[in-house]
């Protein structure tokens, strides 16, 4: 990546973008909530747009000269709403939590009840947990994980749901493993009367290219990130019925947010672009079966995985019968060059702060090119690590098949 003007103006600035790039060339990145954007998506995102200023809509901006703004923020909503057949569209949210935030404001008021996954059994921050603005602004309640299956009991959703008459019901996780069953979330919403809101942030790449069901048939709102499987820069999306398009559209601006990110929104435009060809969709298709590949292979080195495997392009592994913590393995498969994020099982009996497995995601593995017999490869890697926390020797071997592995499979940024 060209960055002479930075290193003439900000050499320290400079410094850690040099070893930002060696960081996400040299080590295998397995969080599943991350992944390389292109070198288009990066050009747009660092774009002439950064300089704009655009508040409103297009056509409706309370700023002159934002035809070409129109045009950027046009493009992508034109190709989300084609990429996913959506009525409506809002590209503006800075983030996927704005974006959750923006659909609250829409429909809901303080107090009202929201359904939403336990963030103890792979839910969000923002689907009602008691620290975020969703469960300080609204009342909560929450469904989770089978313990025996690991997986989500419809039949326990609807009993939530008939006992607390929430008003909307939010299904998506950040760290469940399984498809979503959303035709069956919106019959329990519609039972109950309660909206249905599809935060898919994690799924998005796999829903465009026709890998996991889509919501959008069935949700009143689809919430997402733009990055994450998407593969396009941070930054957060919505979509919805055209009957909620004018209420939706007021609560992001000027509700919640001022002036649109236009060069954020040029590098989504970007992305979707990127997202509505051939090899996106082959991507989208190998990520999946790569992240059962690694799945299965952890398994078979007697390595537990939370609900057994993997439909999609994350896996929880739960290292208790291991007797390590989620912490100790994060730190020890950094120090072997595997970059993971500690993460808590369903009903783990650890702090959040140090958590009894770990989540691993197969996107910028895929990114990279590799394939099924590099997916085994890696998880002969992490069994070696988390059954050798403390060896010196299992670690710096590890580290050289690493570097072997990075070295067949560069980043563009090398």
């Amino acid at each position: 990546m060209n960055a002479e003007n930075i290193k003439a103006v900000d050499p320290e600035i400079y410094n850690a973008v040099k070893c930002e790039e060696e960081r996400e060339r040299s080590k295998l990145l397995l969080i599943a909530s991350e992944n390389y954007a292109s070198r288009a998506v990066l050009e747009a995102q660092g774009s002439i747009f950064t300089n704009k200023y655009a508040e409103g809509y297009p056509s409706k901006r309370y700023y002159g000269g934002c035809q070409f703004t129109d045009v950027v923020e046009n493009l992508a909503i034109e190709r989300a709403k084609k990429i996913f057949g959506a009525e409506h569209v809002n590209v503006q949210p800075h983030s996927g939590s704005q974006a959750n935030m923006a659909v609250y404001f829409a429909v809901l008021k303080p107090g009202d009840t929201i359904l939403g996954m336990d963030l103890k059994h792979g839910g969000h921050l923002t689907h009602g947990a008691p620290v975020n603005f969703a469960g300080l602004l609204y009342k909560t309640s929450f469904y989770g994980v089978r313990r025996d299956t690991g997986r989500i009991d419809m039949d326990e959703v609807r009993s939530i749901a008939l006992k607390n008459r929430p008003k909307l019901i939010v299904v998506g996780a950040s760290a469940y493993s399984r498809i979503l069953d959303f035709a069956a979330f919106s019959e329990i919403a519609k039972e109950v009367g309660a909206y249905l809101m599809a935060d898919v942030a994690h799924l998005a790449g796999l829903i465009a290219a026709g890998v996991h069901p889509s919501p959008v048939p069935y949700a009143d709102f689809v919430t997402t990130t733009t990055h994450k499987t998407l593969r396009g820069p941070r930054g957060g999306m919505i979509m919805c019925k055209a009957q909620y398009a004018k209420a939706l559209d007021k609560a992001i601006f000027p509700g919640i947010q001022g002036g649109p990110l236009v060069h954020v929104v040029a590098a989504k435009a970007v992305a979707f672009k990127e997202a509505m060809a051939d090899d996106f969709v082959a991507y989208q298709k190998a990520v999946v079966a790569n992240a059962g590949k690694m799945a299965s292979a952890l398994m078979d080195r007697g390595l537990n995985i939370v609900s057994g495997g993997t439909d999609n392009h994350l896996m929880l592994v739960d290292l208790s019968g291991l007797n390590v913590t989620g912490k100790a393995a994060e730190l020890a498969l950094d120090m072997a060059g595997i970059t993971a994020n500690k993460n808590g099982i369903p009903f783990d009996e650890q702090p959040v702060t140090v958590t009894s497995g770990i989540r691993l995601g197969t996107p910028c593995v895929t990114t990279r090119g590799m394939g099924l017999p590099e997916m085994d490869e890696i998880a002969d890697i992490i069994s070696n690590m988390v059954r050798n926390i403390n060896d010196s020797k299992v670690s710096e071997a590890m580290s050289r098949r690493v570097k072997a592995l990075c070295d067949r499979f560069p980043v563009y940024l090398s």
